[in-house]
């Protein structure tokens, strides 16, 4: 044999080896690709059922945040009502309004001043009990 056909034959086995090495490689990636296609297929089986259960339990607390919406409007309104009535009646009752201010402003100077007086002969009795 001579250089050219030990040449050829050495690329001849180079190509060989390479060809079975691509094989491999390829045969290793078709087993990577089937091992993701079980993981995807695994996932959406798994996650199937947990969003039936998130569906289920959104469904179970939007019931009471309706029932809560609905009280909560109630509220409202009754709280404009009372607003309302309330001006109306202050609008309306002018005189009654000042009449009773002025009789809290009465009372209340008559409890400071009775405050005052209860103060002085607490402490009077204080230093009485001191000299003795």
């Amino acid at each position: 044999m001579s250089a050219g056909g030990i040449a050829a034959i050495i690329a001849a086995s180079a190509l060989l080896i390479i060809s079975f090495a691509i094989a491999y490689a390829v045969v290793r990636l078709g087993r990577a690709i089937d091992e993701v296609g079980k993981a995807v297929k695994d996932i959406s089986n798994e996650t199937t059922p947990l969003l039936n259960e998130v569906t289920t339990t959104v469904e179970l607390v939007n019931g009471p945040l309706q029932s809560i919406n609905k009280v909560t409007k109630t509220m409202e309104e009754l709280s404009t009502k009372i607003t309302e009535n309330t001006s109306s009646f202050l609008d309306k009752n002018q005189m009654a309004m000042k009449a009773a201010g002025a009789v809290l402003t009465a009372s209340q100077l008559r409890k400071k001043k009775k405050n005052k007086s209860s103060k002085k002969s607490k402490s009077a009795r204080f230093v009485d009990d001191e000299e003795f």
